[in-house]
Protein backbone atom coordinates (compact mmCIF):
# COMPACT_ATOMS: atom_id res chain seq x y z
CA UNK A 1 0.00 0.00 0.00
CA UNK A 2 1.01 3.98 -0.27
CA UNK A 3 2.89 4.78 2.58
CA UNK A 4 4.50 1.54 3.47
CA UNK A 5 8.25 3.64 3.58
CA UNK A 6 7.10 6.78 4.90
CA UNK A 7 4.99 4.47 7.60
CA UNK A 8 8.27 2.63 8.20
CA UNK A 9 10.69 5.33 8.52
CA UNK A 10 8.14 7.28 10.54
CA UNK A 11 7.69 4.08 13.23
CA UNK A 12 11.53 4.52 13.65
CA UNK A 13 11.75 7.91 14.59
CA UNK A 14 8.96 7.06 17.28
CA UNK A 15 10.96 3.69 18.48
CA UNK A 16 13.94 6.26 19.15
CA UNK A 17 11.69 8.97 21.09
CA UNK A 18 9.75 6.35 22.94
CA UNK A 19 13.34 4.92 24.01
CA UNK A 20 14.31 7.94 25.74
CA UNK A 21 12.80 8.74 29.57
CA UNK A 22 13.13 12.54 29.21
CA UNK A 23 13.42 14.58 26.13
CA UNK A 24 15.21 17.80 25.40
CA UNK A 25 13.98 20.79 22.83
CA UNK A 26 16.86 19.05 20.86
CA UNK A 27 15.96 15.54 20.92
CA UNK A 28 12.43 16.96 19.70
CA UNK A 29 14.25 18.98 17.25
CA UNK A 30 16.13 16.03 15.95
CA UNK A 31 13.00 14.04 16.30
CA UNK A 32 11.23 16.79 13.54
CA UNK A 33 13.76 16.94 11.17
CA UNK A 34 13.86 13.18 10.62
CA UNK A 35 10.26 13.28 10.04
CA UNK A 36 10.31 16.53 7.84
CA UNK A 37 12.93 14.53 5.76
CA UNK A 38 10.35 11.62 5.72
CA UNK A 39 7.43 13.61 4.17
CA UNK A 40 9.39 15.27 1.61
CA UNK A 41 10.71 12.05 0.76
CA UNK A 42 6.73 10.92 0.34
CA UNK A 43 6.64 13.84 -2.09
CA UNK A 44 4.41 15.97 0.44
CA UNK A 45 4.04 19.48 -0.60
CA UNK A 46 6.90 21.42 0.91
CA UNK A 47 5.12 24.05 1.97
CA UNK A 48 2.41 21.30 3.41
CA UNK A 49 5.86 19.87 5.38
CA UNK A 50 7.26 22.79 6.70
CA UNK A 51 3.89 24.13 8.21
CA UNK A 52 3.44 20.79 9.51
CA UNK A 53 6.49 20.63 11.32
CA UNK A 54 6.58 24.35 12.79
CA UNK A 55 2.89 22.87 14.42
CA UNK A 56 4.10 20.07 15.61
CA UNK A 57 7.23 21.51 16.88
CA UNK A 58 5.91 24.39 18.75
CA UNK A 59 3.43 21.82 21.03
CA UNK A 60 6.34 19.48 21.42
CA UNK A 61 8.58 21.55 23.23
CA UNK A 62 6.21 22.67 25.50
CA UNK A 63 6.55 22.74 29.31
CA UNK A 64 3.73 20.08 29.35
CA UNK A 65 5.25 17.70 27.17
CA UNK A 66 8.94 17.41 27.72
CA UNK A 67 8.28 17.25 31.66
CA UNK A 68 5.34 14.83 31.46
CA UNK A 69 5.40 11.24 32.24
CA UNK A 70 5.61 9.94 29.18
CA UNK A 71 6.95 12.76 26.56
CA UNK A 72 7.83 9.93 23.95
CA UNK A 73 4.13 9.04 23.81
CA UNK A 74 2.95 12.78 23.72
CA UNK A 75 4.83 13.99 20.81
CA UNK A 76 3.39 11.16 18.71
CA UNK A 77 0.07 11.94 20.60
CA UNK A 78 1.00 15.61 18.84
CA UNK A 79 2.25 14.32 15.24
CA UNK A 80 -0.99 12.18 14.80
CA UNK A 81 -3.40 14.86 16.15
CA UNK A 82 -1.38 17.19 13.23
CA UNK A 83 -1.66 14.99 10.53
CA UNK A 84 -5.38 14.59 11.06
CA UNK A 85 -5.82 18.20 11.17
CA UNK A 86 -3.23 17.94 7.66
CA UNK A 87 -6.03 15.45 6.27
CA UNK A 88 -9.27 17.57 7.09
CA UNK A 89 -9.74 16.22 10.57
CA UNK A 90 -13.42 15.00 9.74
CA UNK A 91 -14.91 12.93 6.97
CA UNK A 92 -16.48 14.61 4.31
CA UNK A 93 -19.58 12.96 1.99
CA UNK A 94 -20.61 14.01 -1.34
CA UNK A 95 -23.36 16.51 -1.00
CA UNK A 96 -26.94 15.35 -2.26
CA UNK A 97 -29.82 17.56 -2.80
CA UNK A 98 -32.65 16.56 -0.29
CA UNK A 99 -35.67 14.03 -1.18
CA UNK A 100 -36.36 13.19 -4.90
CA UNK A 101 -34.11 16.56 -5.83
CA UNK A 102 -31.78 15.30 -8.93
CA UNK A 103 -28.59 15.78 -7.80
CA UNK A 104 -26.06 16.55 -10.99
CA UNK A 105 -22.21 15.64 -10.23
CA UNK A 106 -19.90 16.36 -12.19
CA UNK A 107 -16.74 13.85 -12.84
CA UNK A 108 -13.26 15.47 -13.96
CA UNK A 109 -9.73 14.68 -14.21
CA UNK A 110 -6.98 13.77 -16.43
CA UNK A 111 -6.88 11.25 -18.75
CA UNK A 112 -5.17 8.23 -17.06
CA UNK A 113 -6.33 8.95 -13.35
CA UNK A 114 -9.17 6.14 -13.67
CA UNK A 115 -12.07 8.62 -14.00
CA UNK A 116 -14.38 6.56 -15.77
CA UNK A 117 -13.96 3.89 -13.78
CA UNK A 118 -14.90 5.93 -10.73
CA UNK A 119 -17.42 7.36 -11.87
CA UNK A 120 -18.97 4.14 -12.46
CA UNK A 121 -17.54 3.20 -9.13
CA UNK A 122 -19.29 5.72 -6.93
CA UNK A 123 -22.56 5.01 -8.91
CA UNK A 124 -22.75 1.72 -7.80
CA UNK A 125 -22.22 2.65 -4.37
CA UNK A 126 -25.23 5.01 -4.26
CA UNK A 127 -27.64 2.16 -5.55
CA UNK A 128 -26.36 0.34 -2.75
CA UNK A 129 -27.83 2.69 -1.05
CA UNK A 130 -31.17 2.62 -2.00
CA UNK A 131 -30.25 5.70 -4.71
CA UNK A 132 -31.14 5.70 -8.82
CA UNK A 133 -28.20 7.15 -10.20
CA UNK A 134 -27.88 7.53 -13.86
CA UNK A 135 -24.57 7.73 -15.82
CA UNK A 136 -23.73 9.93 -18.67
CA UNK A 137 -21.05 9.60 -21.30
CA UNK A 138 -20.16 13.20 -21.70
CA UNK A 139 -16.76 12.09 -23.51
CA UNK A 140 -17.03 12.15 -27.00
CA UNK A 141 -13.48 12.35 -27.60
CA UNK A 142 -10.97 9.32 -25.98
CA UNK A 143 -11.94 6.53 -28.23
CA UNK A 144 -13.98 3.97 -26.44
CA UNK A 145 -15.07 6.06 -23.57
CA UNK A 146 -18.25 5.72 -24.16
CA UNK A 147 -18.22 1.86 -24.57
CA UNK A 148 -16.18 2.08 -21.46
CA UNK A 149 -18.65 3.35 -19.39
CA UNK A 150 -21.18 1.52 -20.56
CA UNK A 151 -19.35 -2.02 -19.65
CA UNK A 152 -18.53 -0.05 -16.20
CA UNK A 153 -22.04 0.88 -15.86
CA UNK A 154 -23.30 -2.72 -16.60
CA UNK A 155 -21.05 -3.98 -13.77
CA UNK A 156 -22.48 -2.07 -11.52
CA UNK A 157 -25.98 -2.83 -12.54
CA UNK A 158 -26.65 1.24 -13.70
CA UNK A 159 -28.17 3.07 -16.80
CA UNK A 160 -26.14 4.82 -19.15
CA UNK A 161 -27.04 7.77 -21.28
CA UNK A 162 -25.31 8.57 -24.21
CA UNK A 163 -25.96 10.17 -27.59
CA UNK A 164 -23.07 8.78 -29.36
CA UNK A 165 -19.67 11.13 -30.12
CA UNK A 166 -21.06 13.53 -32.27
CA UNK A 167 -22.88 15.75 -29.78
CA UNK A 168 -22.17 18.58 -28.29
CA UNK A 169 -20.76 17.15 -24.37
CA UNK A 170 -22.99 20.40 -23.43
CA UNK A 171 -26.06 19.10 -24.92
CA UNK A 172 -25.91 15.95 -23.92
CA UNK A 173 -25.67 16.88 -20.01
CA UNK A 174 -28.75 18.92 -20.61
CA UNK A 175 -30.53 16.12 -22.35
CA UNK A 176 -29.46 13.71 -19.58
CA UNK A 177 -31.49 15.74 -16.89
CA UNK A 178 -34.65 15.54 -18.94
CA UNK A 179 -33.93 12.37 -19.32
CA UNK A 180 -33.36 11.51 -15.85
CA UNK A 181 -37.04 13.49 -14.43
CA UNK A 182 -38.52 11.46 -17.13
CA UNK A 183 -36.94 7.73 -16.00
CA UNK A 184 -36.57 8.74 -12.25
CA UNK A 185 -33.07 9.26 -11.57
CA UNK A 186 -32.35 11.26 -8.97
CA UNK A 187 -28.47 11.58 -9.00
CA UNK A 188 -26.83 12.28 -12.59
CA UNK A 189 -22.97 11.81 -12.39
CA UNK A 190 -21.72 13.39 -15.72
CA UNK A 191 -18.82 11.60 -16.94
CA UNK A 192 -16.63 13.94 -18.81
CA UNK A 193 -13.78 14.24 -21.02
CA UNK A 194 -9.98 14.08 -19.40
CA UNK A 195 -6.85 15.34 -21.44
CA UNK A 196 -3.36 14.16 -20.98
CA UNK A 197 -2.71 17.66 -19.23
CA UNK A 198 -4.71 20.82 -18.61
CA UNK A 199 -5.44 22.73 -21.41
CA UNK A 200 -7.93 25.67 -22.46
CA UNK A 201 -10.07 23.48 -24.09
CA UNK A 202 -11.01 21.45 -21.01
CA UNK A 203 -11.19 23.86 -19.00
CA UNK A 204 -13.63 25.93 -21.34
CA UNK A 205 -15.64 22.70 -22.00
CA UNK A 206 -16.15 22.31 -18.11
CA UNK A 207 -17.47 25.72 -17.12
CA UNK A 208 -19.50 25.61 -20.06
CA UNK A 209 -21.72 22.44 -18.51
CA UNK A 210 -21.91 24.06 -15.43
CA UNK A 211 -23.37 27.13 -17.00
CA UNK A 212 -25.50 25.25 -18.97
CA UNK A 213 -26.70 22.51 -16.13
CA UNK A 214 -27.03 23.27 -12.15
CA UNK A 215 -24.29 20.97 -11.05
CA UNK A 216 -24.32 20.63 -7.64
CA UNK A 217 -20.95 19.07 -6.67
CA UNK A 218 -17.56 19.03 -8.78
CA UNK A 219 -15.21 16.10 -8.01
CA UNK A 220 -12.12 15.64 -9.55
CA UNK A 221 -10.09 12.13 -9.96
CA UNK A 222 -6.08 12.45 -9.33
CA UNK A 223 -3.89 9.67 -9.73
CA UNK A 224 -1.64 9.22 -7.05
CA UNK A 225 1.33 7.72 -9.12
CA UNK A 226 1.76 11.14 -10.06
CA UNK A 227 2.46 12.88 -6.47
CA UNK A 228 3.40 16.29 -6.57
CA UNK A 229 1.74 16.61 -10.21
CA UNK A 230 -1.49 15.53 -8.98
CA UNK A 231 -1.99 18.17 -5.96
CA UNK A 232 -0.84 20.73 -8.77
CA UNK A 233 -3.77 19.56 -10.76
CA UNK A 234 -6.59 19.60 -7.60
CA UNK A 235 -5.21 23.02 -7.77
CA UNK A 236 -5.42 24.24 -11.18
CA UNK A 237 -8.81 22.43 -11.25
CA UNK A 238 -10.04 24.90 -8.21
CA UNK A 239 -8.91 27.55 -9.21
CA UNK A 240 -10.40 27.32 -12.92
CA UNK A 241 -13.09 25.82 -12.77
CA UNK A 242 -14.02 25.22 -8.85
CA UNK A 243 -13.92 21.68 -7.19
CA UNK A 244 -16.02 20.66 -3.93
CA UNK A 245 -14.25 16.92 -3.65
CA UNK A 246 -11.19 15.09 -4.52
CA UNK A 247 -11.30 10.90 -4.97
CA UNK A 248 -7.13 10.12 -5.41
CA UNK A 249 -7.01 6.78 -6.98
CA UNK A 250 -3.80 4.29 -6.99
CA UNK A 251 -3.32 3.76 -3.48
CA UNK A 252 -2.61 0.96 -3.50
CA UNK A 253 0.72 0.81 -5.97
CA UNK A 254 3.76 1.48 -5.42
CA UNK A 255 3.25 4.99 -4.50
CA UNK A 256 4.90 7.88 -1.69
CA UNK A 257 1.44 9.03 -1.78
CA UNK A 258 2.51 12.39 -0.45
CA UNK A 259 -1.00 13.37 -2.43
CA UNK A 260 -3.18 12.41 0.40
CA UNK A 261 -1.03 14.62 2.99
CA UNK A 262 -0.79 17.80 0.75
CA UNK A 263 -4.23 18.40 -1.21
CA UNK A 264 -6.63 19.27 1.60
CA UNK A 265 -4.06 21.47 2.94
CA UNK A 266 -3.36 23.31 -0.67
CA UNK A 267 -6.71 23.32 -2.58
CA UNK A 268 -8.98 23.47 0.67
CA UNK A 269 -10.84 20.75 -0.72
CA UNK A 270 -11.54 17.71 1.12
CA UNK A 271 -10.97 14.20 0.33
CA UNK A 272 -13.70 12.16 -0.31
CA UNK A 273 -12.47 8.71 -1.27
CA UNK A 274 -9.63 6.65 -2.45
CA UNK A 275 -9.35 3.80 -4.53
CA UNK A 276 -7.23 0.97 -3.72
CA UNK A 277 -7.72 -1.27 -6.41
CA UNK A 278 -10.41 -2.34 -9.73
CA UNK A 279 -13.17 -3.93 -7.43
CA UNK A 280 -16.28 -1.72 -6.22
CA UNK A 281 -15.13 -1.91 -2.55
CA UNK A 282 -11.65 -1.08 -3.09
CA UNK A 283 -13.11 2.87 -3.38
CA UNK A 284 -13.20 3.13 -0.09
CA UNK A 285 -14.38 6.29 1.83
CA UNK A 286 -11.70 8.56 3.20
CA UNK A 287 -11.73 8.32 7.11
CA UNK A 288 -8.17 10.88 7.90
CA UNK A 289 -7.79 9.49 11.34
CA UNK A 290 -7.74 6.31 10.12
CA UNK A 291 -4.90 6.76 7.50
CA UNK A 292 -3.05 8.51 9.98
CA UNK A 293 -3.49 5.38 11.86
CA UNK A 294 -2.03 3.24 9.11
CA UNK A 295 0.79 5.81 8.21
CA UNK A 296 1.83 5.87 12.19
CA UNK A 297 1.90 2.25 12.27
CA UNK A 298 -1.13 2.07 14.61
CA UNK A 299 -3.35 0.03 12.49
CA UNK A 300 -6.59 0.67 11.80
CA UNK A 301 -9.45 -2.01 12.88
CA UNK A 302 -12.62 -0.09 12.29
CA UNK A 303 -11.79 -0.50 8.41
CA UNK A 304 -10.92 -4.40 9.45
CA UNK A 305 -14.47 -4.70 10.96
CA UNK A 306 -15.97 -2.99 8.34
CA UNK A 307 -14.82 -5.14 5.66
CA UNK A 308 -15.66 -8.28 8.04
CA UNK A 309 -19.10 -7.50 7.68
CA UNK A 310 -19.78 -6.44 4.38
CA UNK A 311 -17.96 -9.94 3.41
CA UNK A 312 -18.70 -12.26 5.57
CA UNK A 313 -21.72 -14.20 5.81
CA UNK A 314 -23.50 -14.18 9.19
CA UNK A 315 -24.82 -18.02 8.90
CA UNK A 316 -21.92 -19.35 7.46
CA UNK A 317 -19.54 -17.64 10.11
CA UNK A 318 -21.70 -19.13 13.04
CA UNK A 319 -21.51 -22.51 11.06
CA UNK A 320 -17.32 -21.95 10.91
CA UNK A 321 -17.51 -21.34 14.19
CA UNK A 322 -19.35 -24.35 15.53
CA UNK A 323 -16.78 -26.42 13.30
CA UNK A 324 -13.83 -24.57 15.12
CA UNK A 325 -15.15 -25.75 18.51
CA UNK A 326 -15.51 -29.34 17.97
CA UNK A 327 -12.23 -29.30 15.29
CA UNK A 328 -14.42 -30.42 12.82
CA UNK A 329 -12.29 -28.19 10.42
CA UNK A 330 -11.94 -29.09 6.82
CA UNK A 331 -9.80 -28.30 4.30
CA UNK A 332 -13.17 -27.25 1.76
CA UNK A 333 -13.46 -25.09 5.23
CA UNK A 334 -10.51 -23.62 4.91
CA UNK A 335 -10.65 -22.76 1.05
CA UNK A 336 -13.72 -21.04 2.05
CA UNK A 337 -11.72 -18.92 4.65
CA UNK A 338 -9.05 -17.91 2.23
CA UNK A 339 -11.80 -16.96 0.04
CA UNK A 340 -12.93 -14.41 1.99
CA UNK A 341 -9.34 -12.79 3.29
CA UNK A 342 -9.45 -12.07 -0.58
CA UNK A 343 -12.82 -10.57 -0.49
CA UNK A 344 -11.34 -8.58 2.21
CA UNK A 345 -8.32 -6.97 0.70
CA UNK A 346 -5.97 -10.03 1.00
CA UNK A 347 -4.18 -11.21 3.89
CA UNK A 348 -1.31 -8.26 3.65
CA UNK A 349 -3.62 -5.71 3.52
CA UNK A 350 -5.76 -7.31 6.00
CA UNK A 351 -2.73 -8.18 8.54
CA UNK A 352 -1.78 -4.50 8.55
CA UNK A 353 -4.57 -3.11 10.12
CA UNK A 354 -3.77 -5.21 13.05
CA UNK A 355 -2.35 -2.62 15.69
CA UNK A 356 1.10 -3.23 16.10
CA UNK A 357 1.27 -5.99 13.52
CA UNK A 358 3.01 -3.33 10.62
CA UNK A 359 6.53 -3.73 11.40
CA UNK A 360 6.19 -7.56 12.52
CA UNK A 361 5.53 -8.22 9.21
CA UNK A 362 7.95 -6.79 7.54
CA UNK A 363 9.99 -8.99 5.22
CA UNK A 364 6.99 -11.96 5.60
CA UNK A 365 6.30 -13.62 2.69
CA UNK A 366 2.39 -12.44 2.54
CA UNK A 367 1.65 -12.28 -0.64
CA UNK A 368 -1.65 -13.48 -2.14
CA UNK A 369 0.17 -15.90 -4.56
CA UNK A 370 1.01 -17.71 -1.71
CA UNK A 371 -2.53 -18.73 -0.75
CA UNK A 372 -3.05 -19.80 -4.38
CA UNK A 373 -0.37 -21.94 -3.98
CA UNK A 374 -2.00 -23.16 -1.24
CA UNK A 375 -5.31 -23.32 -3.25
CA UNK A 376 -4.17 -25.21 -6.03
CA UNK A 377 -2.51 -27.71 -3.48
CA UNK A 378 -6.01 -28.36 -1.72
CA UNK A 379 -7.79 -28.61 -5.36
CA UNK A 380 -5.49 -31.35 -6.42
CA UNK A 381 -7.03 -33.23 -3.51
CA UNK A 382 -9.83 -35.55 -3.94
CA UNK A 383 -13.31 -34.70 -1.99
CA UNK A 384 -13.01 -37.63 0.50
CA UNK A 385 -9.30 -36.27 0.96
CA UNK A 386 -10.49 -32.70 1.17
CA UNK A 387 -12.93 -33.82 3.82
CA UNK A 388 -10.34 -36.09 5.82
CA UNK A 389 -6.93 -35.50 6.10
CA UNK A 390 -6.08 -38.00 7.97
CA UNK A 391 -6.33 -40.73 5.05
CA UNK A 392 -3.62 -38.50 3.20
CA UNK A 393 -0.77 -40.96 3.18
CA UNK A 394 2.76 -40.61 1.23
CA UNK A 395 1.76 -42.36 -1.94
CA UNK A 396 -1.35 -39.55 -1.79
CA UNK A 397 0.70 -36.80 -1.01
CA UNK A 398 3.17 -37.95 -4.46
CA UNK A 399 -0.15 -37.59 -6.44
CA UNK A 400 -0.94 -34.14 -5.14
CA UNK A 401 1.76 -32.42 -5.13
CA UNK A 402 2.24 -34.05 -9.05
CA UNK A 403 -0.89 -32.55 -9.64
CA UNK A 404 -0.92 -29.24 -8.05
CA UNK A 405 3.04 -28.66 -9.72
CA UNK A 406 4.79 -28.15 -6.38
CA UNK A 407 7.47 -30.27 -4.16
CA UNK A 408 6.24 -32.85 -1.75
CA UNK A 409 7.76 -31.07 0.76
CA UNK A 410 5.21 -28.16 0.77
CA UNK A 411 2.51 -30.57 0.84
CA UNK A 412 3.83 -32.48 3.93
CA UNK A 413 4.09 -28.76 5.27
CA UNK A 414 0.18 -28.05 4.78
CA UNK A 415 -0.68 -31.40 5.96
CA UNK A 416 1.58 -31.20 8.93
CA UNK A 417 0.11 -27.33 9.96
CA UNK A 418 -3.50 -28.45 9.01
CA UNK A 419 -3.26 -31.36 11.78
CA UNK A 420 -1.13 -29.23 14.29
CA UNK A 421 -4.28 -26.34 14.34
CA UNK A 422 -7.09 -29.23 14.25
CA UNK A 423 -5.13 -30.56 17.60
CA UNK A 424 -4.46 -26.80 18.46
CA UNK A 425 -8.43 -26.16 18.60
CA UNK A 426 -9.70 -29.34 20.25
CA UNK A 427 -7.27 -27.62 22.61
CA UNK A 428 -8.80 -24.84 22.67
CA UNK A 429 -12.32 -26.23 23.17
CA UNK A 430 -11.99 -25.77 27.03
CA UNK A 431 -12.64 -22.46 26.46
CA UNK A 432 -16.16 -22.94 24.75
CA UNK A 433 -17.29 -25.63 27.72
CA UNK A 434 -15.32 -28.72 26.33
CA UNK A 435 -12.95 -30.67 28.04
CA UNK A 436 -8.86 -29.73 28.02
CA UNK A 437 -8.49 -26.13 28.37
CA UNK A 438 -4.90 -25.67 26.97
CA UNK A 439 -3.88 -22.94 25.13
CA UNK A 440 -2.43 -23.22 21.63
CA UNK A 441 -0.25 -21.27 19.74
CA UNK A 442 -2.01 -20.23 16.33
CA UNK A 443 -0.67 -21.00 12.92
CA UNK A 444 -2.21 -20.18 9.93
CA UNK A 445 -1.40 -23.31 7.34
CA UNK A 446 -0.31 -21.54 4.39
Amino acid sequence: MAFESLSEKLQNVFKNLRSKGRLTESDVKAAMKEVKRALLEADVNFKVVKTFIKAVQDRAVGQDVLNGLNPGQMVIKIVKEEMEALMGSTTTEIQLKPGNEITVILMAGLQGAGKTTTTAKIAGKYKQKGKRPLLVACDVYRPAAIKQLQVNGEKQGVPVFSMGDKMNPVDIAKASIEHAAKNGNNIVILDTAGRLHIDEDMMTELIAIKQAVDVHQTILVVDAMTGQDAVNVAKDFNEKVGVDGVIITKMDGDTRGGAALSIRSVTGKPILYIGMGEKLDDLQQFYPDRMTSRILGMGDVLTLIEKAEATVDEEKALEMQQKLRKASFTFDDFLEQMEQVKKMGGLADMLSMIPGLGNQLKGADLDDSMMDRTASIIYSMTKEERATPEIINPSRRKRIADGAGVPISEVNKLCKQFQNQKKMMKQMSGMFGGKGGKKGRFKLPF
